[in-house]
């Protein structure tokens, strides 16, 4: 299983950014999928959720109405469109596998529920 995460960078806030999780070695349409992030000097978080047909989504409080998870099965991808971006949404941002395709709110958002983890892509929101 391999997860490749991109689309970070920099920019300021209010700005916005995609980032994309290009999966592969898995039956992509069977697993739950997830974003975490990890800011600097803190322990990783969870982001958002996606279920299998992406119809089912969960997010962390402090992103939910900005922040937007999404997938395309048939591309083996995954997506989070960042809008309204602020300088505390800062971090290593990290797309994640779930162990199966269960889902459920409380379930996908713990970090113990994935077992693969992409290598990052870095956003940096400046003030």
């Amino acid at each position: 299983v391999q997860l490749q995460a991109c689309g970070g960078g920099l920019v300021q806030a209010g700005g916005s950014l995609r980032l994309s999780c290009a999966a592969s070695g898995l039956t992509f349409s069977t697993y739950v999928m997830g974003w975490f992030r990890q800011a600097p000097g803190k322990e990783r978080e969870f982001v958002a959720a996606i279920s299998r047909n992406g119809g089912r989504t969960i997010y962390t409080e402090p992103v939910q109405g900005r922040f937007t998870i999404s997938r395309d099965n048939a591309k083996n991808m995954m997506y989070l469109q960042m809008n309204t971006l602020e300088p505390e949404d800062t971090a290593v941002y990290y797309c994640a596998k779930g162990y199966g395709g269960y889902y459920s709110d409380n379930y996908s958002s713990k970090i113990s529920s994935y077992d693969y983890w992409g290598q990052g892509t870095k956003v940096t929101v400046s003030s």
